[in-house]
């Protein structure tokens, strides 16, 4: 069974930091793309970063380019959204998910997790 982890969400000071995690498990990564995705309440929930986990080629939306970084770890099977200089806007349940094709669109993901909350305060 394929299963996509989140963790590492919680509460913040705007300006300060987290790292969110995305364990993977029921399948091994290949030409993989896990991406990260978000929604706030009352919004559509939208495409922030992915990664292909054989290429290690990233893909980064504006609103988070130069604050966040994607990477990934093939042995463990991990992918780790490191988020910087964080924002209020930025509050928000994070979701990771796959993909066999380089995409964002949520609609073109197959597995999802259940999501783990970042909150900033300002």
């Amino acid at each position: 069974e394929v299963q996509l982890v989140e963790s590492g969400g919680g509460l913040v000071q705007a300006g300060g930091s987290l790292r969110l995690s995305c364990a993977a498990s029921g399948f091994s990564f290949g030409d993989d793309v896990i991406g990260w995705f978000r929604q706030a309440p009352g919004k559509e929930r939208e495409g922030i970063s992915s990664i292909n986990t054989k290429f290690h080629s990233t893909y980064y939306t504006d609103s988070v380019e130069g604050r966040f970084i994607i990477s990934s770890e093939k042995s463990k099977q991990m992918v780790y959204l490191q988020m910087n200089s964080l924002k209020p806007e930025d509050s928000a349940v994070y979701y990771c998910a796959s993909s066999w094709l380089w995409t964002i669109l949520p609609e073109q993901m197959d597995e999802w997790g259940k999501g783990t909350r970042v909150t900033v305060s300002s």
